[in-house]
């Protein structure tokens, strides 16, 4: 694959797989990574299409067939597979035990690790936009910060493991 052509190819491709991607349920990402796939396979084997611009066309509605047959066959689980629907009354009491235990770890921790982490936990499920503006810090800061303070969780945490 020539430079050039990935280079000619690219807006087509972005374009073609943006405008199909949500007819299919797909990413328009993944369905660029699919057909760079196809045409790397097909260079290995046929050599390069004689009309690539069609050719590419046609593997971008191709992959968004394949991709909506998939996102059609695919059904949510009513429940978490791995939730177990009647939990004995002793492991409840554990995993209560193990949120108190990490609650109380958290609290513990310095700076504004107690507040983003509680954002991280919250059942809300924030998105890091809205964490970060709960918490006055810019979006691009967030993950260092998060890394650090589950650091600082982590060297917390450890002698409380080790001594059960």
């Amino acid at each position: 694959m020539t430079p050039d052509l990935v280079a000619s190819l690219r807006p087509l491709l972005a374009a073609e797989a943006s405008a199909e991607a949500h007819a299919s349920g797909a990413e328009p990402g993944d369905l660029e990574q699919a057909v760079w796939l196809r045409l790397l396979e097909r260079l290995a084997t046929e050599g390069p299409p004689r009309d690539p611009y069609g050719w590419l066309r046609a593997a971008v509605r191709a992959e968004a067939r394949r991709a909506r047959r998939t996102h059609r066959a695919e059904r949510p689980y009513a429940t978490e597979p791995a939730d177990a629907a009647e939990r004995e009354p002793e492991q409840l009491v554990l995993a209560a035990a193990r949120h108190r235990a990490l609650r109380t770890a958290v609290r513990r921790l310095p700076g504004r690790c107690p507040r983003l982490i509680e954002a991280l936990l919250s059942p809300d499920d924030l998105t890091y936009r809205e964490i970060a503006g709960e918490l006055g810090i810019s979006q691009g800061s967030l993950g260092p910060e998060r890394s650090r303070c589950l650091g600082c969780l982590r060297r917390l945490l450890t002698p409380e493991v080790a001594v059960r």
